[in-house]
């Protein structure tokens, strides 16, 4: 069965792959109408810090979520991203920065949010009708 990738893409660097990373954000703070401007914003600080194609990164905003942390609803935020492989050290702190910076100007509090990030194996990650597995 073909993967419907070439034997360069499917022998080069996971962080080279095409179909991710995601990032979805949740944040009880309105953004209103700057809301797609943190969303691309987001888009671009990811494909930065892990030279992925901006083309395959998606960003899912949902804002005036109920969420609380440290038991108080002060302007707080909370995030998942996943990638296959371009998961490190320098790359997360990267990113938790630069969405920091992007929600600071909402009253978000760069130690009120948390962003865990996942590498996931080629096999958990579904794109055009299949796996990056095959």
């Amino acid at each position: 069965m073909s993967s419907g990738f070439s034997p360069c893409e499917l022998n080069s660097h996971p962080s080279a792959l095409p179909g991710d990373p995601s990032l979805i954000l949740v944040t009880n703070v309105d953004l209103g109408d700057k809301k797609l401007e943190v969303m691309k914003a987001c888009s671009k600080a990811i494909q930065k810090a892990t030279g992925k194609p901006e083309a395959y990164i998606a960003v899912a905003i949902t804002d005036n979520a109920d969420v609380i942390f440290g038991g108080s609803d002060d302007p707080t935020a909370l995030g998942n991203l996943y990638s296959i492989g371009a998961i490190t050290m320098e790359s997360n702190g990267e990113i938790h920065a630069s969405v920091s910076d992007l929600l600071k100007p909402f009253g978000v509090d760069t130690s009120r949010m948390y962003i865990n990030f996942f590498d996931m194996p080629r096999a958990n990650v579904g794109w055009n009708g299949k796996t990056f597995a095959g």
